[in-house]
């Protein structure tokens, strides 16, 4: 009764897995032909105008770190925070080039000091995020190594635990 119970669970999240890939697929071909139609509509304004100013051209930057972090997504199924955290300082860095040229008050001055400020923090962050990556990893680099590509004369691969492949040399 058990084994069958366990079978019948196995099937029914092997559907649910198979459903939920599609849908991630759909939604990924979705959110990607979306990137490229509203960045070919804003090409075809800066087209009609005759030229493309700083603000169009970062712009142009947000929807090409935005395709760049599908296409990451797409193929590593890890969504990269330094790619949202390059699409924040981007925005931001255009909303202060805009708000730059309407400079009259107290407000707008403070408004592009937290800009600024904001910029800042999150060029700190990127900055965090790199010198962990280098001196501790990062979870998902664990289990990218691929067993059969190191299994040569030279190399023998061996698990100690789940979350870990260490390569080894073989002694001769």
């Amino acid at each position: 009764m058990n084994l069958k119970f366990n079978k019948q669970e196995e099937a029914i999240q092997a559907a649910g897995d198979t459903l939920g890939n599609i849908f991630h697929y759909i939604s990924l071909f979705i959110i990607g032909a979306t990137i490229v139609w509203s960045a070919a509509h804003e090409y075809m304004i800066m087209l009609g105008h005759g030229y493309a100013g700083l603000k169009d051209i970062l712009l142009l930057f947000i929807y090409l770190e935005l395709g760049a972090m599908v296409g990451i997504y797409f193929k590593t199924h890890n969504l990269p925070v330094q790619y949202l955290i390059y699409i924040a300082i981007t925005a931001l860095a255009r909303h202060l080039v805009i708000d730059m040229q309407k400079v009259t008050d107290e407000f707008h001055l403070y408004l592009i000091l937290a800009i600024v400020f904001s910029i800042l923090i999150l060029s700190f962050s990127i900055l965090v995020f790199a010198y962990t990556a280098r001196s501790f990893g990062r979870p998902e680099d664990e289990f990218k190594i691929d067993p059969v590509k190191y299994a040569s004369d030279e190399r023998r691969c061996s698990t100690e635990d789940t979350r870990s492949i260490k390569i080894e040399r073989r002694k001769k």
